[in-house]
Parts: C-alpha cells; structure tokens; sequence
C-alpha cells in the first residue's frame, strides 16, 4: 500500500509539473507565438490563459501597443573629426497584431533590436559624418528627431510593413569638455550681442517714439495755427460784410435825400416857373413901388437905374446887359432883386 502511495504521489506530482508548465498567461495589449522544436507556428494567442505542450512548445509575448525602446550612449562622429555621444535617444513605436507573426519570423520577437537599436546607430552616424560639430550641437539639432523618423519609417515599410515609428526624441549629446567651454563662451558672447541688438532697437524705437511724437505735436499746433488764421479770416469777412451792409445803407440813405433834395428843388423850381406869370410881375411891380421911397421919373431911367445897380454891386454884368433895351416889366424884375439886395 505504501509502494502504491509513492506512486500516485510522484504521478500526481508529474501531472502537477506539467499542467504548470502547459498554462501561460498573455497579458493586454500582447500575442504570444509559438515555437515547437524551434519552428515559429503560425496561429498566435492574444490575451488570457492558454494551454501547450510542455517542454515541446515554448511562446514569446509580443507587444502590440505603444512602446518606447531606450538607445543609450549612441557614439556619433562628425565631419570634422570629433566624437560626440548621445546620451539617451527614445523611440516611440508600435507593431500591429496582423504583422507580429511575419515580423517575428523574419526579425524574431527582439525584432526592435535589428530594425530600432541597429538603424538608429546607423542613421545617426550618417546624419553626424556630414555635419559639422557648430550643426550638429547647435544650429541642426531641432530636427534630428524628424530626421531619424522619417528615415527609420522609410525603411520600415519596406522591411517590417506594420511596424510603425510615432516619434523620436533626441537628448543634447555629449561633447568634450574644453569644446563645450567654447560653445558656452560663443553662446555667451551670442547673448551679449543680442542683449546689445535689443538695447539698440529699444534706443530707436524710444528715438522713433519722440520723433513721432514731435510730428504729432508739429501737426497740432499747425492745425491749432490754420484754425486762428481761418478764425481771423472768418472775423475779417465778416467786418467786411458789416461794413458793405453800413457802406449799403449809407448809400442809400444818402441817395434818398440826395433825391427828396432834387425833387424839392425841382418842385420849387416848378413852383417858381408857374408863378412867373405877367399879372404876378405886375403885382410885385406895385408892390416894390409901394416899398421904395425912391421914385425916378425920365426918358434915360432904365438906363440910369442898371448901370447904378450895375456899379453898386446889386446886380450882375448878364442881368445889365439883359436889362438895356427891356420893357417895364423886366425892369419891374430888376427893381425887385435890387430891392431884395439893398434889404439884405
């Protein structure tokens, strides 16, 4: 009984050994391929346990998800003969399930290794071999990454289709000490001149502030100066025209009365005229006899009495030489201006 015992103890202890050995566990985001006597086959497993043959079949995990493989202390020799080294360079990449069995059997499953690890050394060093150190350090180190990405992706879709690289980053790479004290005084220099360049466009653009300023004020007290002289102007046409207005109403005052004069004058005139008529003159004859107290009697009295008044100063040469020869009516006119003179 006791042999017997032994015996489903040690068989049970088989069985034990090789269900272990027969149960895996693929975990998300894998597959597992298998090898059976070292051939890959070609029907893989995705996640959860799974059952093999033990110590026959053996299985590798797969990553089919985003993962980062690290290349670290990557050597690079540039154009002009220094060694510089990249400290770590990441990259970002993916293998979709339907390509995991033809990627492994052509790559097997360290397939990053051969397609990842080996092409970065390979471009890295062509893209270093015909840079100098200034480009490669400095002025063409923002687009390493891209390069190494789009070079990496190139190859890829010829030799591992599916395998995808989503992005490469690039730590600054180590350089010897003494060039790196160089670049720091160049860098430091760089910053001194750009300091000085933006403490120059600072002094032009306060200079071209102050001239702006100045063609403002220039401009405002120009146009304060055109509104004075336009409100002079605005003040002289106006006198003007007041005065025009006063010089109007002036001349028309003026010519107003200058007209009442004339049309008095001429309606006196015409008074005069109407009035100068025979029975008139003999009235104003008795009427200048009535107020002498001189009476002259005689054949030479007109004569006489014109070149007297003529002599005296009461009548004028014309009205004597006008008065010879007249009736006694104009020499009635005479005696009345002369009697008109002598009362005055």
């Amino acid at each position: 009984m006791a042999h017997v015992g032994a015996v489903v103890a040690t068989v049970a202890g088989l069985m034990a050994i090789l269900l272990h050995s027969s149960i895996h566990k693929i975990e998300e985001g894998h597959l597992a391929v298998y090898y059976r006597g070292g051939a890959l086959l070609t029907a893989p497993n995705g996640p959860g346990y799974h059952i093999m043959l033990p110590f026959i079949t053996t299985f590798r995990s797969v990553q089919t998800t985003l993962q980062t493989d690290e290349i670290k202390n990557v050597p690079c020799g540039t154009s002009g003969g220094v060694m510089i080294y990249f400290d770590r360079i990441e990259v970002v990449n993916m293998l979709v399930p339907s390509a995991v069995v033809e990627v492994v059997k052509n790559y097997t499953a360290d397939y990053d290794k051969t397609l990842i690890f080996n092409k970065i050394h390979h471009e890295l060093n062509q893209f270093c071999s015909v840079h100098t150190l200034q480009e490669v350090y400095i002025e063409l180190f923002d687009i390493i990454d891209e390069n190494m990405k789009i070079a990496l992706q190139k190859d890829l879709n010829e030799m591992a289709p599916g395998l995808t690289i989503q992005a490469v980053r690039v730590t600054k790479p180590k350089i010897p000490e003494s060039i790196r004290r160089n670049f720091e005084l160049m860098e430091a220099e760089k910053t001194r001149l750009l300091i000085t360049a933006q403490t120059q466009k600072v002094v032009e653009k306060e200079a071209e502030t102050e001239r702006k300023k100045a063609i403002i004020e220039a401009q405002k007290q120009a146009q304060v100066a055109e509104i004075h002289f336009q409100q002079k102007v605005m003040e002289k046409e106006t006198e003007k025209r007041i005065s025009q207005i006063e010089d109007a109403g002036f001349l028309a005052r003026e010519k107003a009365r200058a007209d009442a004069e004339y049309y008095t004058a001429a309606k006196f005139a015409e008074a005069n005229t109407l009035k100068l008529t025979p029975e008139y003159i003999e009235l104003m004859k008795y009427q200048s006899i009535a107020t002498n107290s001189k009476i002259y009697f005689g054949q030479d009295i007109p004569n006489m009495f014109v070149e007297g008044a003529n002599r005296c100063g009461l009548i004028g040469e014309g009205e004597a030489s006008a008065a010879k020869g007249t009736n006694d009516n104009t020499l009635l006119v005479l005696i009345f201006k002369m009697t008109e003179k002598e009362e005055e």
